[in-house]
């Protein structure tokens, strides 16, 4: 907030939408668990009152919960405004470019080699170097030392212009795993985990999914022409934790990869977190859950 950033950053929680009256009610073991080893509670309501709460609903849910103190905002206006922030405190951005992997001493790495995207080399020299490629990361496994356990999931979403009934929250349909985020300058449904490596084909069946949930929970799904039918890969990792790591094969190369669907959420801190590793002081976290070493 002290930046100013303009990324649609709005506070009304997140709903958790059942329609299976058992689902409802069986995740109040979950809410207890998570409000007294976390401090992270939701409240509930039933049907009527979800409804009541959030009338872009239709009637006849089981219940929501909802989680008050979640927030939500547009990430691509976000990305947009870090990197404009960057960019004036004299951050080079080079895009198309193709890391090749680095020159080294002993241990050490002393450059990273690429190609730009014109096909002309590129060299960058420095103290350190931090490998926070996502999904991506993989690639890099022979410049690495060590093979990052990485795979692709592919999530898909639908951005359109706001609906005659917009919802006021951002809701997760817990039954068919579909979200819908309703923004200040559109709206968009989203979801879907698909393991078909690094295909880049946009499966229809796939966006199907996302628009029928839409049209069973809400009274107006959809918001007039779709603006942007967008996939993405989430790099999943199969323990569901981040890798933050010195590279086995160089001291000074760090890797800041893996946060599956909670990149977002996990930046600040992995960021903290890798400042603190490469400084070599006192950390604020424990590292030791996030070593690349655990995969051996």
């Amino acid at each position: 907030q002290t930046e100013g950033i303009e990324c649609e950053w709005q506070e009304r929680g997140l709903l958790f939408v059942y329609d299976d009256a058992e689902g409802f009610e069986g995740y109040a073991e979950t809410d207890r668990m998570l409000r007294t080893e976390f401090g992270v509670a939701a409240t509930p309501y039933d049907g009527h009152q979800a409804v009541e709460l959030e009338p872009a609903l239709k009637e006849g849910i089981a219940g929501a919960w909802h989680y008050e103190g979640d927030c939500h905002l547009r990430p691509d206006k976000l990305m947009a405004e870090l990197r404009s922030r960057l960019a004036v405190r004299g951050v080079e951005f080079m895009e198309s470019t193709s890391v090749q992997g680095f020159d080294s001493d002993p241990r050490r790495a002393t450059r990273l080699r690429a190609v730009g995207g014109e096909g002309n080399d590129v060299h960058l020299d420095a103290d350190h170097f931090v490998v926070a490629t996502g999904a991506m990361t993989p690639f890099l496994n022979e410049h690495l030392g060590v093979r990052v356990p990485i795979e692709p999931g592919k999530g898909y979403s639908i951005t359109m212009p706001k609906p005659a009934r917009m919802p006021k929250h951002p809701i997760i349909f817990e039954d068919s795993h579909v979200a819908v985020t309703p923004m200040k300058s559109g709206y968009r449904i989203g979801s879907t985990m698909e393991f078909v490596g690094y295909n880049t084909a946009i499966n229809k069946k796939r966006l199907a999914l996302l628009t029928d949930a839409a049209e069973k929970y809400l009274h107006d799904p959809f918001g007039g022409a779709v603006t942007e039918q967008w996939f993405g890969w989430r790099p999943m990792v199969w323990d569901g934790r981040p890798i933050i790591d010195r590279s086995p094969a160089h001291r000074n190369v760090w890797i800041a990869a893996g946060h599956s669907m909670l990149g977002l959420s996990l930046a600040t801190g992995t960021g903290r977190l890798v400042a603190e590793l490469l400084q070599g002081g006192e950390t604020h976290v424990d590292p030791t859950p996030f070593r690349v070493s655990r995969f051996a």
